[in-house]
């Protein structure tokens, strides 16, 4: 059994910080501790823009804080984002979040990250690579 709590993993190795700018994660599940999934908290900064496409894992996203509008890229289409919402990146969608507030998530990532990952150029994270 694995017991974490946010707080102790603040500014350590689990406690990402986006080169952008736009975002923070604190990773409490990773492919480490080889449950098959990933699971974050993440937050977004408000008036910041994120562009991203998750081309080697696949996204579910529940919103428990703030307001964004979430655009598909490929299809125009908008969707507004508020807490109790969720939104799984099931088709390698490349979106952009616009965050009107500062927003917190739970992601989960499939296949898991292994804690250091940020976007590249293309908004994705590296294929997966071998367990930390």
């Amino acid at each position: 059994m694995i017991i974490r709590c946010l707080e102790e993993i603040e500014d350590t190795v689990r406690h990402v910080r986006a080169a952008s700018g736009t975002w923070e994660s604190r990773r409490l599940v990773l492919a480490r501790e080889q449950a098959g999934f990933s699971l974050h908290v993440t937050t977004l900064y408000a008036g910041t823009q994120t562009t991203m496409r998750y081309t080697h894992h696949v996204e579910a996203v529940f919103c428990v804080e703030g307001e964004a509008e979430l655009t598909d890229e490929e299809t125009g289409e908008k969707h507004w984002i508020r807490p109790g919402t969720v939104y799984l990146l099931d088709g390698h969608e490349r979106h952009t979040m616009r965050p009107k507030t500062d927003v917190r998530c739970v992601c989960v990532f499939n296949p898991p990250l292994t804690g250091r990952e940020d976007h590249d150029a293309d908004g994705a994270y590296p294929p997966p690579g071998p367990s930390a």
